[in-house]
Protein backbone atom coordinates (compact mmCIF):
# COMPACT_ATOMS: atom_id res chain seq x y z
CA UNK A 1 0.00 0.00 0.00
CA UNK A 2 1.35 3.23 -1.21
CA UNK A 3 2.09 6.30 1.46
CA UNK A 4 -0.19 8.94 1.66
CA UNK A 5 0.45 11.89 -0.43
CA UNK A 6 1.28 15.15 1.60
CA UNK A 7 2.04 18.59 1.24
CA UNK A 8 4.88 20.23 0.63
CA UNK A 9 5.13 23.65 2.11
CA UNK A 10 7.27 26.75 1.13
CA UNK A 11 8.10 29.49 3.37
CA UNK A 12 8.26 32.89 0.91
CA UNK A 13 10.05 35.19 3.33
CA UNK A 14 10.02 38.72 2.48
CA UNK A 15 11.42 41.34 4.88
CA UNK A 16 8.87 42.61 7.40
CA UNK A 17 6.36 41.04 6.17
CA UNK A 18 4.46 40.08 2.38
CA UNK A 19 1.89 42.83 3.16
CA UNK A 20 3.31 46.28 1.59
CA UNK A 21 2.43 48.39 4.63
CA UNK A 22 3.66 45.49 7.17
CA UNK A 23 7.11 47.15 7.79
CA UNK A 24 4.39 50.13 9.59
CA UNK A 25 2.99 47.27 12.13
CA UNK A 26 3.81 49.29 15.58
CA UNK A 27 5.93 45.07 16.30
CA UNK A 28 7.26 45.45 12.96
CA UNK A 29 11.40 46.22 12.34
CA UNK A 30 11.19 48.67 9.30
CA UNK A 31 15.26 47.71 8.29
CA UNK A 32 14.42 44.22 8.65
CA UNK A 33 15.08 44.07 4.96
CA UNK A 34 19.22 44.33 6.06
CA UNK A 35 18.94 42.68 9.45
CA UNK A 36 20.80 39.12 9.29
CA UNK A 37 19.47 37.96 13.03
CA UNK A 38 15.83 38.63 11.56
CA UNK A 39 16.60 36.21 8.34
CA UNK A 40 18.34 33.86 10.46
CA UNK A 41 15.33 33.83 12.85
CA UNK A 42 12.70 33.03 10.04
CA UNK A 43 14.76 30.31 8.81
CA UNK A 44 15.52 28.70 11.65
CA UNK A 45 11.46 29.20 12.47
CA UNK A 46 10.69 27.33 9.33
CA UNK A 47 12.95 24.61 9.90
CA UNK A 48 11.65 23.82 13.03
CA UNK A 49 8.37 23.46 11.41
CA UNK A 50 10.27 20.93 8.83
CA UNK A 51 9.03 23.40 6.19
CA UNK A 52 10.50 21.85 3.20
CA UNK A 53 12.21 25.08 1.64
CA UNK A 54 12.39 28.96 2.00
CA UNK A 55 12.19 31.01 -0.42
CA UNK A 56 13.63 34.84 -1.30
CA UNK A 57 12.61 36.70 -4.09
CA UNK A 58 14.94 39.47 -6.09
CA UNK A 59 14.69 42.02 -8.92
CA UNK A 60 18.22 43.69 -10.21
CA UNK A 61 16.73 47.13 -9.53
CA UNK A 62 15.05 48.94 -7.08
CA UNK A 63 11.32 47.95 -5.74
CA UNK A 64 9.38 51.11 -6.21
CA UNK A 65 10.73 54.47 -5.71
CA UNK A 66 11.96 53.83 -2.35
CA UNK A 67 9.33 56.22 -0.69
CA UNK A 68 6.42 53.58 0.66
CA UNK A 69 7.99 50.70 0.86
CA UNK A 70 11.69 49.43 1.91
CA UNK A 71 12.83 49.13 -1.82
CA UNK A 72 15.91 47.24 -1.44
CA UNK A 73 17.30 43.73 -0.35
CA UNK A 74 20.24 41.42 0.33
CA UNK A 75 21.25 39.31 -2.74
CA UNK A 76 19.81 36.35 -1.85
CA UNK A 77 22.32 33.74 -2.76
CA UNK A 78 24.99 35.68 -0.22
CA UNK A 79 22.13 35.59 2.06
CA UNK A 80 21.65 32.03 1.48
CA UNK A 81 24.73 30.89 1.79
CA UNK A 82 24.76 32.84 5.54
CA UNK A 83 21.59 31.06 6.18
CA UNK A 84 22.89 27.58 5.35
CA UNK A 85 25.45 27.82 8.29
CA UNK A 86 22.41 28.59 11.01
CA UNK A 87 20.24 26.10 9.62
CA UNK A 88 21.01 22.26 8.72
CA UNK A 89 18.01 20.65 7.10
CA UNK A 90 15.24 22.92 5.36
CA UNK A 91 15.95 24.25 1.66
CA UNK A 92 17.21 27.24 0.55
CA UNK A 93 15.88 29.32 -2.89
CA UNK A 94 16.97 31.93 -4.52
CA UNK A 95 15.22 33.71 -7.29
CA UNK A 96 18.62 34.73 -10.06
CA UNK A 97 17.59 36.16 -13.94
CA UNK A 98 18.69 34.57 -16.66
CA UNK A 99 18.59 37.58 -18.61
CA UNK A 100 21.07 39.65 -16.51
CA UNK A 101 23.36 37.06 -15.73
CA UNK A 102 26.16 34.30 -17.69
CA UNK A 103 25.77 31.00 -16.96
CA UNK A 104 29.43 30.27 -16.15
CA UNK A 105 29.53 32.31 -13.25
CA UNK A 106 26.02 31.55 -12.49
CA UNK A 107 26.58 27.57 -12.22
CA UNK A 108 29.43 28.47 -10.34
CA UNK A 109 27.56 30.39 -7.60
CA UNK A 110 24.62 28.24 -7.37
CA UNK A 111 26.96 24.85 -7.12
CA UNK A 112 28.92 26.68 -4.16
CA UNK A 113 25.74 27.32 -2.39
CA UNK A 114 24.57 24.04 -2.95
CA UNK A 115 28.14 22.60 -1.98
CA UNK A 116 28.33 24.72 1.25
CA UNK A 117 24.26 24.11 2.26
CA UNK A 118 25.47 20.02 2.31
CA UNK A 119 22.88 19.78 -1.04
CA UNK A 120 19.65 22.55 -0.07
CA UNK A 121 20.01 24.96 -3.13
CA UNK A 122 17.49 26.38 -5.24
CA UNK A 123 16.65 28.50 -8.41
CA UNK A 124 14.02 30.37 -9.09
CA UNK A 125 15.05 31.24 -12.76
CA UNK A 126 13.40 34.58 -14.11
CA UNK A 127 13.75 36.08 -16.81
CA UNK A 128 13.41 40.23 -15.35
CA UNK A 129 11.12 41.87 -17.51
CA UNK A 130 11.25 45.64 -16.14
CA UNK A 131 12.66 48.72 -17.99
CA UNK A 132 14.40 49.86 -14.75
CA UNK A 133 16.52 46.69 -15.26
CA UNK A 134 17.20 46.89 -18.22
CA UNK A 135 18.38 50.17 -18.03
CA UNK A 136 20.81 48.84 -15.44
CA UNK A 137 22.03 46.88 -17.39
CA UNK A 138 22.97 49.12 -20.21
CA UNK A 139 19.83 48.43 -22.18
CA UNK A 140 16.91 51.09 -24.03
CA UNK A 141 14.71 48.53 -23.70
CA UNK A 142 13.65 45.55 -22.25
CA UNK A 143 14.59 42.29 -24.27
CA UNK A 144 10.64 40.86 -25.97
CA UNK A 145 9.20 38.55 -23.86
CA UNK A 146 9.60 35.25 -26.30
CA UNK A 147 13.62 35.96 -26.36
CA UNK A 148 13.92 36.09 -22.99
CA UNK A 149 12.53 32.67 -22.51
CA UNK A 150 14.74 31.69 -25.59
CA UNK A 151 17.42 32.75 -23.77
CA UNK A 152 16.58 31.50 -20.14
CA UNK A 153 16.36 27.93 -22.26
CA UNK A 154 19.72 27.88 -23.21
CA UNK A 155 21.13 29.39 -20.15
CA UNK A 156 20.13 26.15 -18.54
CA UNK A 157 21.10 23.68 -21.52
CA UNK A 158 24.72 25.26 -20.18
CA UNK A 159 24.15 25.51 -17.01
CA UNK A 160 23.49 22.19 -17.04
CA UNK A 161 26.31 21.02 -18.86
CA UNK A 162 28.61 22.75 -16.43
CA UNK A 163 26.66 21.44 -13.66
CA UNK A 164 27.55 17.86 -15.11
CA UNK A 165 30.95 18.54 -16.32
CA UNK A 166 32.56 16.73 -13.21
CA UNK A 167 31.44 13.30 -12.98
CA UNK A 168 30.73 12.26 -9.50
CA UNK A 169 33.55 9.69 -9.45
CA UNK A 170 36.10 12.23 -11.22
CA UNK A 171 38.17 12.81 -8.01
CA UNK A 172 40.13 10.30 -6.47
CA UNK A 173 42.36 11.87 -4.20
CA UNK A 174 44.99 9.73 -4.27
CA UNK A 175 47.74 11.04 -2.27
CA UNK A 176 50.16 8.02 -2.86
CA UNK A 177 50.46 8.52 -6.55
CA UNK A 178 49.56 12.44 -6.54
CA UNK A 179 46.38 12.09 -8.63
CA UNK A 180 43.61 13.89 -7.90
CA UNK A 181 41.21 14.09 -10.42
CA UNK A 182 40.78 11.22 -13.38
CA UNK A 183 41.13 13.28 -16.70
CA UNK A 184 38.67 11.36 -18.70
CA UNK A 185 36.19 12.36 -15.80
CA UNK A 186 35.90 15.65 -16.52
CA UNK A 187 34.59 16.99 -19.75
CA UNK A 188 34.15 20.68 -21.60
CA UNK A 189 31.19 21.41 -22.40
CA UNK A 190 31.94 23.61 -25.56
CA UNK A 191 28.68 24.85 -25.62
CA UNK A 192 28.46 27.14 -28.90
CA UNK A 193 24.76 28.63 -29.56
CA UNK A 194 22.30 31.46 -30.35
CA UNK A 195 23.05 33.40 -26.39
CA UNK A 196 26.26 31.98 -25.53
CA UNK A 197 29.59 30.51 -25.78
CA UNK A 198 31.10 28.43 -22.97
CA UNK A 199 34.12 25.96 -22.84
CA UNK A 200 33.79 24.85 -19.11
CA UNK A 201 34.48 22.58 -17.71
CA UNK A 202 33.38 24.15 -14.17
CA UNK A 203 35.24 25.20 -11.54
CA UNK A 204 32.98 23.50 -9.11
CA UNK A 205 33.16 20.02 -8.90
CA UNK A 206 29.24 18.51 -9.26
CA UNK A 207 26.92 20.18 -6.96
CA UNK A 208 25.87 17.24 -4.24
CA UNK A 209 21.90 17.19 -5.81
CA UNK A 210 23.47 17.06 -9.00
CA UNK A 211 22.00 20.39 -9.63
CA UNK A 212 19.99 22.92 -7.49
CA UNK A 213 16.05 22.54 -7.47
CA UNK A 214 14.95 24.42 -10.56
CA UNK A 215 11.82 26.28 -10.23
CA UNK A 216 9.97 28.78 -12.35
CA UNK A 217 6.95 31.40 -11.72
CA UNK A 218 6.21 32.44 -14.81
CA UNK A 219 2.50 31.39 -15.96
CA UNK A 220 2.37 33.08 -19.33
CA UNK A 221 2.30 30.86 -22.50
CA UNK A 222 5.95 31.09 -22.32
CA UNK A 223 6.62 30.45 -19.32
CA UNK A 224 4.28 27.00 -19.11
CA UNK A 225 6.11 25.92 -21.48
CA UNK A 226 9.41 26.36 -20.55
CA UNK A 227 8.24 24.87 -16.71
CA UNK A 228 6.59 21.98 -18.58
CA UNK A 229 10.13 21.23 -19.85
CA UNK A 230 12.69 22.00 -17.24
CA UNK A 231 10.86 22.98 -13.59
CA UNK A 232 10.93 21.39 -10.82
CA UNK A 233 8.65 23.19 -8.59
CA UNK A 234 6.53 25.93 -9.68
CA UNK A 235 5.70 28.88 -7.55
CA UNK A 236 2.06 30.25 -8.84
CA UNK A 237 -0.59 33.05 -8.28
CA UNK A 238 -4.32 31.93 -8.53
CA UNK A 239 -7.24 34.11 -6.31
CA UNK A 240 -9.92 30.80 -7.25
CA UNK A 241 -9.91 27.73 -6.94
CA UNK A 242 -11.23 27.17 -10.38
CA UNK A 243 -8.09 29.10 -11.61
CA UNK A 244 -5.79 27.07 -9.35
CA UNK A 245 -7.19 24.08 -10.60
CA UNK A 246 -7.03 24.57 -14.29
CA UNK A 247 -3.24 25.39 -14.32
CA UNK A 248 -2.70 22.79 -12.56
CA UNK A 249 -4.29 20.31 -15.12
CA UNK A 250 -2.66 22.56 -17.56
CA UNK A 251 0.78 21.95 -16.17
CA UNK A 252 0.50 18.36 -15.27
CA UNK A 253 -0.72 17.78 -18.95
CA UNK A 254 2.58 19.69 -20.67
CA UNK A 255 4.86 18.03 -18.54
CA UNK A 256 3.47 14.85 -19.83
CA UNK A 257 3.68 15.87 -23.35
CA UNK A 258 7.20 16.83 -22.84
CA UNK A 259 7.87 13.27 -21.25
CA UNK A 260 8.66 14.18 -17.64
CA UNK A 261 6.82 12.69 -14.76
CA UNK A 262 4.25 15.03 -13.80
CA UNK A 263 4.58 14.27 -10.39
CA UNK A 264 8.20 15.25 -10.78
CA UNK A 265 6.76 18.99 -11.32
CA UNK A 266 5.16 20.32 -7.91
CA UNK A 267 2.90 23.35 -8.22
CA UNK A 268 2.85 25.92 -5.10
CA UNK A 269 0.40 28.25 -5.74
CA UNK A 270 0.73 31.35 -2.79
CA UNK A 271 -1.98 31.69 0.32
CA UNK A 272 -1.44 35.11 2.31
CA UNK A 273 -3.33 33.77 5.41
CA UNK A 274 -4.67 36.36 7.90
CA UNK A 275 -5.59 33.85 11.24
CA UNK A 276 -7.61 35.20 14.08
CA UNK A 277 -8.79 33.00 16.58
CA UNK A 278 -12.39 34.46 15.39
CA UNK A 279 -13.30 34.94 12.17
CA UNK A 280 -13.93 38.63 13.42
CA UNK A 281 -10.65 38.45 14.84
CA UNK A 282 -9.68 37.53 11.42
CA UNK A 283 -11.21 39.92 9.56
CA UNK A 284 -9.99 42.67 12.04
CA UNK A 285 -6.31 41.83 11.07
CA UNK A 286 -6.84 42.14 7.60
CA UNK A 287 -8.21 45.15 8.12
CA UNK A 288 -5.38 46.84 10.58
CA UNK A 289 -3.33 45.95 7.04
CA UNK A 290 -5.63 47.85 5.38
CA UNK A 291 -5.70 50.94 7.23
CA UNK A 292 -1.58 51.15 7.02
CA UNK A 293 -1.31 51.02 2.66
CA UNK A 294 -0.49 54.00 1.41
CA UNK A 295 -2.82 54.27 -2.20
CA UNK A 296 -0.07 55.97 -3.75
CA UNK A 297 1.70 52.99 -3.88
CA UNK A 298 -0.69 50.47 -4.77
CA UNK A 299 -1.70 53.00 -7.83
CA UNK A 300 2.37 52.63 -9.04
CA UNK A 301 2.58 48.93 -8.62
CA UNK A 302 -0.83 48.31 -10.39
CA UNK A 303 0.61 51.14 -13.26
CA UNK A 304 3.85 49.00 -13.43
CA UNK A 305 2.16 46.06 -14.26
CA UNK A 306 0.15 47.14 -16.73
CA UNK A 307 3.04 49.38 -18.30
CA UNK A 308 1.80 52.31 -18.21
CA UNK A 309 1.51 55.94 -16.06
CA UNK A 310 -0.60 56.16 -12.23
CA UNK A 311 -2.47 58.89 -14.18
CA UNK A 312 -3.71 56.52 -16.33
CA UNK A 313 -6.06 55.30 -13.50
CA UNK A 314 -8.86 57.08 -11.50
CA UNK A 315 -9.22 55.67 -7.84
CA UNK A 316 -12.79 55.04 -8.04
CA UNK A 317 -13.60 54.08 -11.11
CA UNK A 318 -13.04 50.95 -12.95
CA UNK A 319 -9.88 49.98 -14.72
CA UNK A 320 -10.04 51.81 -18.13
CA UNK A 321 -11.02 50.30 -21.10
CA UNK A 322 -7.30 50.38 -22.93
CA UNK A 323 -6.65 48.06 -19.63
CA UNK A 324 -9.82 45.92 -20.16
CA UNK A 325 -8.66 45.44 -23.84
CA UNK A 326 -5.45 43.34 -22.40
CA UNK A 327 -3.10 45.25 -24.31
CA UNK A 328 0.44 43.39 -25.09
CA UNK A 329 2.52 43.57 -22.52
CA UNK A 330 6.58 42.56 -22.56
CA UNK A 331 6.54 42.33 -18.22
CA UNK A 332 3.84 40.35 -16.35
CA UNK A 333 1.69 39.10 -18.67
CA UNK A 334 -0.38 36.20 -16.33
CA UNK A 335 -0.40 38.77 -13.63
CA UNK A 336 -2.06 41.55 -15.92
CA UNK A 337 -4.25 38.88 -16.77
CA UNK A 338 -5.13 37.56 -13.26
CA UNK A 339 -5.61 41.18 -11.93
CA UNK A 340 -8.27 42.12 -15.15
CA UNK A 341 -9.93 38.91 -13.98
CA UNK A 342 -10.21 39.68 -10.51
CA UNK A 343 -11.69 43.08 -11.27
CA UNK A 344 -13.93 42.31 -13.48
CA UNK A 345 -15.42 39.09 -11.64
CA UNK A 346 -16.00 41.34 -8.53
CA UNK A 347 -16.75 44.71 -9.94
CA UNK A 348 -14.02 46.23 -8.57
CA UNK A 349 -12.87 50.37 -9.00
CA UNK A 350 -9.33 51.35 -9.06
CA UNK A 351 -9.27 51.86 -5.04
CA UNK A 352 -10.74 48.35 -4.36
CA UNK A 353 -8.07 46.51 -6.76
CA UNK A 354 -4.94 47.75 -4.79
CA UNK A 355 -6.14 46.88 -1.32
CA UNK A 356 -7.24 43.32 -2.43
CA UNK A 357 -3.68 43.51 -4.01
CA UNK A 358 -1.79 45.32 -1.08
CA UNK A 359 -1.25 41.78 0.45
CA UNK A 360 0.04 39.40 -2.01
CA UNK A 361 0.23 41.11 -5.43
CA UNK A 362 -1.95 38.98 -6.88
CA UNK A 363 -1.98 35.51 -4.45
CA UNK A 364 -4.67 34.21 -3.01
CA UNK A 365 -5.57 36.14 0.67
CA UNK A 366 -7.55 34.26 2.68
CA UNK A 367 -9.09 35.75 6.12
CA UNK A 368 -10.34 33.01 8.53
CA UNK A 369 -9.36 30.57 11.54
CA UNK A 370 -6.82 28.35 11.76
CA UNK A 371 -8.93 25.50 10.82
CA UNK A 372 -10.30 27.37 7.72
CA UNK A 373 -7.15 28.17 6.70
CA UNK A 374 -6.46 24.44 7.14
CA UNK A 375 -9.74 23.08 5.55
CA UNK A 376 -8.64 25.50 2.00
CA UNK A 377 -5.46 24.34 1.67
CA UNK A 378 -7.08 20.96 1.96
CA UNK A 379 -9.69 21.39 -0.27
CA UNK A 380 -7.35 22.56 -3.01
CA UNK A 381 -4.67 20.04 -2.05
CA UNK A 382 -7.05 17.02 -2.16
CA UNK A 383 -9.19 18.78 -5.41
CA UNK A 384 -6.44 18.62 -7.76
CA UNK A 385 -5.08 22.28 -7.28
CA UNK A 386 -2.12 22.22 -5.83
CA UNK A 387 0.69 19.85 -4.13
CA UNK A 388 1.49 22.47 -2.06
CA UNK A 389 1.60 25.98 -1.01
CA UNK A 390 3.68 29.16 -0.61
CA UNK A 391 3.36 30.33 2.76
CA UNK A 392 3.34 34.27 2.12
CA UNK A 393 2.79 35.98 6.15
CA UNK A 394 1.43 39.44 5.70
CA UNK A 395 3.47 40.24 8.50
CA UNK A 396 6.98 38.70 10.10
CA UNK A 397 7.70 36.79 11.86
CA UNK A 398 3.76 37.02 14.02
CA UNK A 399 2.12 35.60 10.41
CA UNK A 400 4.41 32.34 10.07
CA UNK A 401 4.68 31.79 14.05
CA UNK A 402 0.93 31.98 13.94
CA UNK A 403 0.76 29.66 10.72
CA UNK A 404 3.67 27.39 12.45
CA UNK A 405 1.70 27.22 15.79
CA UNK A 406 -1.78 27.29 14.71
CA UNK A 407 -2.46 25.68 11.23
CA UNK A 408 0.02 23.22 11.32
CA UNK A 409 -0.70 21.13 13.59
CA UNK A 410 -4.50 21.20 12.28
CA UNK A 411 -2.73 19.26 8.30
CA UNK A 412 -0.49 17.16 11.18
CA UNK A 413 -3.59 15.71 12.32
CA UNK A 414 -5.18 14.97 9.07
CA UNK A 415 -1.79 13.13 8.07
CA UNK A 416 -0.99 15.68 5.80
CA UNK A 417 2.56 17.28 6.98
CA UNK A 418 5.73 15.72 8.20
CA UNK A 419 6.30 15.56 11.83
CA UNK A 420 9.73 15.98 10.89
CA UNK A 421 12.54 15.95 8.00
CA UNK A 422 13.10 12.59 6.51
CA UNK A 423 16.12 13.41 4.38
CA UNK A 424 19.08 16.10 4.50
CA UNK A 425 18.38 17.06 0.75
CA UNK A 426 16.16 19.60 -0.92
CA UNK A 427 15.73 17.08 -3.53
CA UNK A 428 14.68 14.52 -1.08
CA UNK A 429 12.30 16.97 0.94
CA UNK A 430 10.36 17.33 -2.48
CA UNK A 431 10.59 13.26 -3.45
CA UNK A 432 13.26 14.18 -6.57
CA UNK A 433 16.23 12.11 -7.64
CA UNK A 434 19.25 13.49 -8.10
CA UNK A 435 19.78 14.02 -12.35
CA UNK A 436 21.83 11.68 -14.19
CA UNK A 437 24.96 13.11 -15.61
CA UNK A 438 24.57 13.49 -19.32
CA UNK A 439 28.55 12.98 -19.73
CA UNK A 440 28.39 9.55 -17.45
CA UNK A 441 25.48 8.43 -19.65
CA UNK A 442 27.23 9.17 -23.19
CA UNK A 443 30.38 7.84 -21.72
CA UNK A 444 28.68 4.63 -20.89
CA UNK A 445 26.77 4.22 -23.92
CA UNK A 446 30.15 4.61 -25.84
CA UNK A 447 31.75 1.83 -24.11
CA UNK A 448 29.02 -0.44 -24.93
CA UNK A 449 29.24 0.12 -28.39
Amino acid sequence: MSARRQLHLNAFLMEAGHHEASWRLPDSNPRADFDLRHWIELAQLAESAAFDSLFLADGPALTGTGEFRPPGQLDPLTLLTALSQATSRIGLIATVSSTYNEPYDLARRLASVDHVSGGRAGWNIVTSAGASAAANFGLDGVPDHAGRYARADEFLRVAKALWDSWETEAVVADKASGRYADPARLHRPDHRGRYFSVAGPLNVERPPQGYPLLVQAGSSEDGRDFAARHAEAIFTAHTTYERAADFYGDIKARARAAGRDPDGVIVLPGIVPYIGSTQAEAQALAQQFDDLRVPAYGLRQLAAVFETEPSSFELDEPLPDFILARPELEGAQSRSDLIIELAVREKLTVRQIISRLGGGRGHFEFIGTPDQVADTITAWFEGGAADGFNIMAPALPSGLETFVEHVLPILRGKGLFREAYEGTTLREHYGLAVPANQFHQARQLDQVH
